[in-house]
């Protein structure tokens, strides 16, 4: 059944401002190009845009060209502002865009661990109010908040998870009473840094991959023929409670301590350098931890960076991890290469386990840690991996770092913003 003409409007509306979205400002014949319409279709939705305030003309093509036919037609970016939230256990990273993403205003806010659910929740709400005065934004459309722990499917709230601070489960609710006209959301950062990675990373080109968050804790995002899977109660991916061996303890269902965070989380890697004699760097959080793995990529000669030398040698038996006769037997290469050998003799036992079920040909090495390795480590922890699994899989480092969920939030907020003020009125 053909569809009705403001149906068909309808679609050739949103076409059109999905390509000025993604190319920028294009001309009439652009337009036309780009869409496959004939000229007077396109003629008809550049004025009805136009007269509806979501594009207006954003200059001319170029000198030699003069008149209707040269003129330049780009969204209307302060139709709708928008602030992403990176919520962590030490604070809060703000920032708020304009319709089309470009970024006016971005704020830090540290907060401490014992300060009271309250006054953290009333810290973060403030700290969106100020940035987005300072953007110049009378009003926020949509917020996007990406923060750990899991997501209700059903009602997209912030479930309870053990060792996170009650503030991040109030304040979602905060936002939206403090900022009733806005549209407020919460994803799970791991999700949303997939959602970047996949649109502006390392992952552009894969319709199926998973990411491994390696920060202050662990995570992973599964992105299975272009769409996220979350799973019956929202926890596909709390690969921090993964049994696995090589802990002392095994996991519970409050504490993932014994499950694979006990050996790829921040802390852990920290100590691992510790055991290799290398300074760790404090606090051992996400940011440090990167900075340890960092700097021992950058120890290596550019001979061992691009062989597989991390696996060389053994520990002098006469001699402990982080003594000073350790050390010293121990060129500060040799120590860093044992070091990231081992980091990736960890992260490979998570990512074989993943791909034993999801076969995902793909693997992205995601947040502050997997990008401060670099290709160095995601090359060290495919070597392992193909000897451990038939399964063909490419490891990549991710491209975004930490950046990658602040991203992913602005990323949904805007397509939400989009969405809504794209759709044809109703009739």
């Amino acid at each position: 059944m053909p569809a009705s003409p403001s149906t068909a409007r309808a679609i050739n509306d949103r076409l059109a401002l999905r390509l000025l979205q993604q190319e920028g400002p294009l001309t009439a014949g652009q337009l036309k190009q780009l869409t496959g319409l004939s000229r007077p279709t396109v003629a008809d939705l550049v004025e009805r845009l136009t007269a509806s305030g979501l594009i207006t003309v954003a200059g001319e093509s170029g000198e030699q060209r003069r008149g209707p036919n040269a003129r330049l037609y780009g969204l209307v970016a302060d139709r709708a502002h928008l602030a992403a939230l990176d919520v962590r256990t030490e604070g809060v990273v703000v920032l708020v865009s304009d319709l089309v993403g470009r970024v006016l205003a971005e704020a830090s806010v540290p907060i401490g661990g014992d300060t009271g659910t309250g006054p953290a929740v009333e810290q973060a709400v403030a700290a969106v109010e100020r940035t987005a005065k300072e953007a110049g934004a009378d009003r926020l459309h949509t917020v996007g908040i990406g923060a750990p722990g899991l997501i209700d499917p059903a009602t997209g709230d912030l479930r309870d998870s053990g060792g996170l601070p009650a503030w991040h489960r109030r304040l979602a609710a905060a936002l939206q009473e403090r900022l009733p006209e806005a549209r407020v959301t919460v994803e799970n950062e791991t999700n949303l840094a997939a959602l970047a990675e996949q649109r502006e990373g390392a992952a552009q080109d894969r319709d199926t991959f998973v990411l491994l968050w390696l920060g202050h804790g662990v995570g992973a995002a599964v992105v299975l023929d272009g769409a996220l899977r979350r799973g019956a109660s929202g926890g596909t991916g709390e690969i921090g409670f993964l049994p696995v061996p090589g802990t002392t303890s095994l996991p519970s269902a409050t504490d993932c301590d014994g499950g694979f965070h006990s050996l790829a989380g921040a802390a852990a890697i920290g100590a691992l350098a510790h055991e290799f004699g290398l300074p760790a760097t404090e606090p051992t959080d996400g940011p440090g931890a990167a900075t340890t793995v960092a700097e021992a990529v950058s120890a290596l000669p550019e001979e061992m960076a691009g062989a597989d030398e991390c696996d060389a040698g053994e520990r002098p038996p006469s001699a402990g991890p982080g003594t000073r006769e350790y050390v010293g037997s121990n060129s500060a290469a040799s120590c860093a290469a044992r070091f990231l050998g081992a980091l990736a003799d960890r992260i490979a036992v998570g990512v074989a386990s993943v791909v034993a079920v999801l076969d995902p040909g793909c693997v992205v090495l995601g947040g502050e840690i997997g990008q401060a390795g670099g290709a160095v480590l995601a090359r060290l922890v495919e070597e392992r991996l193909r000897r451990m699994s038939p399964l063909v899989t490419e490891v990549r480092a991710g491209s975004l770092g930490g950046a990658a969920v602040l991203r992913g939030a602005l990323l949904t907020a805007r397509e939400r913003a989009q969405d809504e003020l794209f759709a044809p009125p109703e009739r």
